[in-house]
């Protein structure tokens, strides 16, 4: 029988696949912490608390990565006015943009020819993409790589868990409507079935202080976050007020917890950022697929 060469033709689809796979690996290697930013729906600020945690330990002296993975609805770029073209390439690898002395970022933002162009990819190829946003861009050596998810348990946090199997876990945001938690216990069951550990919860949006007074007023419920860690088993990191400075601050670009440093709302942030200082590095090897 002759052979079709079609076996031939997929040998340097093969190589490429594992040159990619080992590529990651080493890449891998030289970052010490990953942790995952989820929420269970959107609009509860999760990419506004993933950018702020990764500039705070930035600002810690820390080296960080913050890779920006939703697909739909890029919005670090904005949050962190790196909005433009997108960065050059070096020895073959993606350039990162640059915030501060610290911060590497990363956002599928940055490779859209327009930033209001919509993306419609299905699961095998947002996995490709992630997979090769992780192995060739030029990282280094970083501390953390913090990566903010879209909301929900769908492709994008489904292909990190199976990428990246050595990842400290996920620091999950909600706010205190019941709707919110609802999807956030999805969120941890989710964590649960592929081996992701919950660090813990935050419950955003928790309150308004009154700028003169200081009382806190309860402008949605307040405390369902907490009670939902504990009846779930897991950690409860706090409460993030509502500050209208926050959304000021993300509209130009400026990370709240570094231009409001003595607020409540920046405060809040202290024992989310402690915890991560505290994370002890995990050494199992990626079991790629």
């Amino acid at each position: 029988m002759q052979d079709c060469g079609a076996g031939e033709k997929r040998i340097p689809e093969k190589r490429e696949a594992d040159n990619m796979d080992e590529r990651l690996r080493e890449q891998m290697k030289r970052i010490r912490h990953k942790v995952m930013v989820l929420s269970g729906k959107g609009g509860v600020g999760k990419s506004t608390v993933a950018a702020n945690i990764s500039v705070a330990l930035a600002l810690e002296g820390k080296a960080v990565g913050l890779l920006d993975v939703d697909f739909h609805g890029p919005s670090i770029p904005k949050l962190l006015n790196l909005e433009g073209p997108p960065p050059m390439t070096q020895g073959g690898k993606l350039a990162p943009a640059v915030y501060g002395e610290n911060l590497k970022v990363v956002s599928l933002g940055f490779l859209l020819p327009e930033k209001d162009s919509a993306v419609i990819w299905r699961g095998p190829l947002k996995m490709g993409v992630i997979k090769q946003l992780l192995a060739d861009v030029d990282w280094g050596d970083l501390d953390y790589l913090i990566i903010d998810f879209p909301p929900g348990t769908g492709d994008e946090p489904l292909s990190v868990a199976q990428l990246i199997p050595d990842s400290n876990g996920a620091v999950i945001v909600t706010t205190p409507q019941e709707l919110s938690l609802s999807d956030v216990r999805k969120s941890i069951d989710f964590c649960r079935k592929v081996k992701v550990p919950v660090l813990g919860v935050i419950e955003n949006m928790s309150g308004f202080v009154c700028p003169n007074c200081k009382t806190v007023i309860d402008i949605f419920k307040r405390g369902g976050g907490e009670s939902m860690a504990q009846s779930m088993g897991v950690p409860f990191l706090g409460r993030i007020p509502i500050d209208p400075r926050i959304v000021e601050a993300s509209d130009s670009g400026t990370p709240f917890v570094y231009h409001y440093s003595g607020t409540e709302a920046a405060v809040a942030f202290q024992p989310i950022i402690g915890m991560l200082l505290n994370l002890k590095e995990k050494t199992i090897l990626p079991c790629l697929h």
